[in-house]
């Protein structure tokens, strides 16, 4: 299963995102769970407050059980605080 996420951040607000992220451990912690096949950020040449995510998942339901994660939580709250905007595009 791949998902394709794009966030807007907040004017000013990527790295922030990022980094918060990164240094709460929350992207290794999500890259360990079982199922997780890839789980990647880029960052926008021509738009600096845009991030693209991309995951791939074994199955559906294991990337369920990952919304769940306590971790999980930690990252609405950076999203909520950092992102304006977010689309996200299943495949």
């Amino acid at each position: 299963m791949k998902i394709t996420v794009q966030y807007f951040a907040k004017p000013g607000r990527r790295e922030e995102f990022l980094h918060r992220i990164v240094t709460g451990g929350i992207l290794a912690a999500i890259r360990k769970e079982d199922g997780c096949q890839r789980y990647d950020y880029y960052l926008s040449c021509q738009n600096e407050d845009e991030v693209l995510l991309l995951e791939e998942w074994e199955s559906e339901a294991q990337q369920q059980v990952h919304m769940e994660q306590e971790h999980m939580k930690q990252l609405m709250e950076i999203k909520n605080d950092c992102i304006a905007d977010t689309q996200l595009h299943k495949d």
